[in-house]
């Protein structure tokens, strides 16, 4: 057996073999070991479905991949994958539900995934079986279906050793060690002995450049030999078996095998199975299960049933197929499904650790194997996906995470899997968790709140005494019942002034003898001079955007680094590993998280220096706040009343404003001065999607959005941004990118009702021609306005193009990059 490898990928499901198959296709000398049979995990219970409905653009292309590639894998292996591809039928019972489709559609249309609607007739004409009465319509996929789980990993396992990997089961994982170059593996071999799985004498070493882990259900066993948490925890998952239905098989002498049916709004899916059917309901209650760990004696095992806690899904069952009413039960099966709190899976590096990549809690594994496999190998082979793969980050998630936290959210995921995803949506389990000091003074001012990275933060201010389910029943795919409140918070910034809480922004301390050198290298645009602040990015080794930072620099060799507050984790390990790599070359960097040490107010609007100055303690208060002493993007240390804030001159909605950064001891008196201060100039609380509108306004970039590991900072259109006299990580790569599409910023002539979610596809004479980014309202305009990436040459201002919402055309035009106030004539305003 091989004791060196290139890649060791720890685990034999359906992922596990899905990434060994595609890193040697690769040309990696690649070793897959599991510690029992291969599928013995999740994937030998699985029901094998391959829905290519999701709607995550990064997902939808991980599935996309996957349906397209089983079906090359037996002219390749000579093994049928058992790939039935009968099509996907996803049915509607209301209008709100086929808002969902036509959403998702627009996600489909840019990722390329073909897909139809389908009128209730027309499902009867086709699949006489299925109740319609009461439906108003279905997304149908004639591309898809499913597949035997067992027959597609041994495929693509058999590949995998055409590709010249190896494979070795019966090993258990006991271990890892890093050298410095290599990862040593400590393994033992595993035997059966009655019945059970246990360990044998024999010990050895494996040693890896790189190590993947794909252990599905023991993800926990994992994470504590890594030293490093993993949210991905099992949730039990029945599905059964029914007997043969007798006029499923008289509908079957005479016509195609139905597709796979999902009827969300009974949350299950239903398919067929030797003449009768296969339910899997999507419950509430379905507990989660190994939170610590997999029993040893547990195997190729199942849990105990559960049947009345589906009592209600399987009546919905014989509703929708009155046929099923008298046929019996054959089998049934509860075993478990991972799961993360966001429903997607963990695919990547993992903080802390060189050279170790993990791809953990798959709910939907088998879906995704073949597309993980690909993109991930790409990540480790080349450096990055062709795709941002950001959205799957495992460092999406910061040591705040617990077990009971991620437990929870996981049973909260699978009981979410049918209900409607609204885009405003805002999961209630274990909230609130990480609040600001304000927190219960914001919410007695009517706050509705969102969750970024575990922090509550607003997203808009409703009526005062609200109920506890106001925000969830303000949501919509069209303008939901919060609409109104984002419309006049954002008039008020634009008119007189608003507040709003920025606290959850990652900020990071960088200083040290080699801080100047290392943040030049390791950032596009020029650094600031002492007391001032610039925009720049840090890039991938590929030339695409890694971060967005704003840089503040309190001295020679000390900054202030303020990024995305969704990002924390993410922004800190990319900046540490790069930190260790030159601090050889450039000196003693130190870097510090200094995230929960700062609050952050945004006061923006016409009235904002009007509203500093009631509360400012300086010797010469008239001038404190003026241009001369206070220019835009500069930094300087204040004094609100008796707090001491460090004020930065900028502000993303494109108003005269700043930001203030303030102890977090301190946030519950600066808040009470502030908003003293701000009853006599018609300041208003601000909430986060106004905040998005008006950024947009100013063609603002925000990462995750039009800003990611799938475009350049050029591509962004964000050259002035980018100093090219200077040499900095990235630059070459970037440059030898070129521009294959362009962000640009649109007002779109839409529907009525309904603004755009950043989701949709962007159409010229018939051609999709690319996607937006962000979207929503722009009350300086009086339209719907988005941002997205165009072909190059459409990317100019004046040109007309359409964008698709609820599946009908709207007419837009390209404008000018920052379209409210080109000049920043507001933002520079003196006083």
């Amino acid at each position: 057996m091989k004791t060196h490898v290139k890649a060791l990928v720890v685990g034999g499901g359906a992922v596990g073999n899905g990434i060994a198959y595609h890193l040697a296709k690769a040309g990696w000398d690649t070793m897959l070991v599991e510690r029992d049979e291969l599928t013995s995990g999740s994937t030998w219970h699985a029901a094998g479905l391959l829905p290519l409905f999701n709607m995550s653009y990064a997902t939808t292309h991980i599935h996309k991949y996957s349906v397209d590639f089983y079906k090359s894998l037996e002219a390749e292996t000579g093994l049928n994958a058992g790939f039935a591809v009968v099509g996907n039928l996803r049915m509607a019972q209301k209008a709100e539900r086929m808002d969902e489709y036509m959403l998702y559609s627009s996600v489909a249309e840019t990722a390329g995934v073909y897909h139809e609607f389908l009128t209730p007739a027309q499902i009867k004409d086709r699949w006489p079986l299925v109740r319609t009465d009461d439906l108003i319509g279905a997304l149908y996929h004639p591309q898809d279906g499913y597949i035997n789980p067992a027959d597609v990993t041994q495929a693509m396992a058999k590949g995998a050793r055409q590709h010249g990997a190896t494979i070795e089961r019966k090993i258990q994982v006991d271990g890892y060690k890093w050298t410095g170059s290599e990862w040593i593996v400590s393994c033992t071999r595993m035997v059966d002995k009655g019945g059970n799985l246990v360990a044998s004498e024999e010990k050895f070493e494996i040693r890896a450049e790189h190590v993947v882990t794909a252990t599905g259900n023991h993800a926990q066993r994992t994470a504590k030999l890594l030293g490093i948490k993993i949210p991905a925890i099992p949730v039990e998952h029945q599905f059964i078996v029914t007997e043969p239905d007798p006029m499923l098989q008289e509908y079957r002498k005479n016509n195609p095998e139905h597709p796979v049916l999902r009827d969300a709004d009974a949350k299950w899916y239903v398919r067929e199975e030797r003449g009768g059917w296969i339910l899997g309901p999507y419950e509430k209650g379905a507990p989660a299960r190994f939170e610590y760990s997999v029993p040893d004696s547990f195997r190729a095992d199942l849990f105990p049933l559960n049947l009345e806690r589906i009592e209600k899904e399987y009546m919905d069952f014989i509703h929708r197929i009155p046929s099923s009413e008298v046929v019996g039960l054959k089998d049934d099966f509860n075993g478990p499904i991972c799961y993360t709190p966001d429903g997607n899976p963990l695919v990547g590096p993992v903080p802390g650790l060189r050279n170790m990549w993990i791809a953990e809690g798959f709910s939907f594994g088998i879906t995704a194997a073949g597309g993980t496999g690909y993109y991930l190998a790409q990540m480790m082979v080349h450096g990055e996906a062709e795709i941002d793969m950001a959205s799957l980050d495992p460092r999406r998630y910061g040591s705040w995470m617990t077990t009971e936290y991620a437990a929870r959210k996981n049973e909260e995921c699978y009981d979410h899997v049918f209900i409607l995803h609204h885009p405003d949506e805002e999961r209630e389990a274990c909230r609130p968790l990480r609040t600001a000091p304000v927190y219960d003074r914001q919410k007695a001012l009517g706050a509705q709140f969102g969750q970024v990275n575990g922090w509550e933060r607003p997203i808009y201010y409703g009526p005062l005494n609200a109920p506890e389910d106001f925000d969830h029943n303000s949501r919509s795919f069209r303008r939901g019942g919060w609409w109104q409140y984002a419309v006049e918070e954002a008039k008020a910034i634009r008119e007189t002034a608003g507040l709003i809480d920025a606290t959850a922004f990652t900020k990071h301390v960088v200083k040290g003898p080699g801080a100047t050198a290392f943040l030049d290298w390791f950032t596009c645009n020029a650094l600031p001079k002492v007391g001032r602040i610039n925009l720049t990015y840090a890039l991938t080794p590929q030339g695409t955007t890694r971060t967005e930072y704003t840089i503040v620099r309190n001295g020679e060799n000390d900054y202030y680094l303020v990024s995305a507050g969704a990002w924390t984790a993410y922004d800190a390990d990319y900046l540490r590993k790069c930190a260790e790599d030159k601090a050889p070359e450039f000196g003693y960097i130190e870097i510090q998280d200094v995230t929960t040490q700062w609050g952050v107010f945004a006061l923006a609007g016409p009235n904002a220096r009007k509203i500093l100055a009631e509360v400012i303690k300086d010797e010469f208060p008239e001038t404190a706040l003026s241009n001369k002493r206070f220019p835009w993007l500069s930094a300087r240390k204040i004094e609100l009343g008796m707090c001491p804030v460090n004020a930065i001159r900028v502000a993303y909605t494109g108003e005269l404003g700043w930001e203030l950064h303030h102890p977090i001891e301190m946030q519950r008196y600066l808040w009470d001065l502030l908003l003293k201060a701000g009853e006599k100039h018609g300041m208003k609380l601000v909430g986060a999607r106004a905040q998005n509108w008006l950024r947009q306004e100013k063609s603002y970039r925000a990462f995750g959005n039009e800003l990611g590991r799938d475009a350049t900072p050029l591509e962004a259109a964000l050259d002035r941004f980018v100093d090219l006299s200077k040499e900095f990580h990235g630059k070459q790569a970037m440059l030898d990118l070129g521009i294959r599409s362009k962000c640009v910023t649109l007002l779109i002539d839409g529907p009525a009702d309904t603004d755009p979610w950043g989701k949709e596809a962007l159409i010229h004479q018939g051609e999709k021609i690319g996607r937006l980014t962000s979207g929503g309202y722009s009350v300086a305009f009086g339209k719907q306005i988005g941002m997205g990436y165009v072909r190059p040459d459409l990317a100019v201002t004046g040109q007309k193009l359409q964008v698709r919402i609820n599946r009908a055309l709207w007419d837009c035009v390209v404008t000018e990059d920052s379209p409210f106030d080109p000049a920043n004539a507001r933002i520079r305003l003196d006083g």
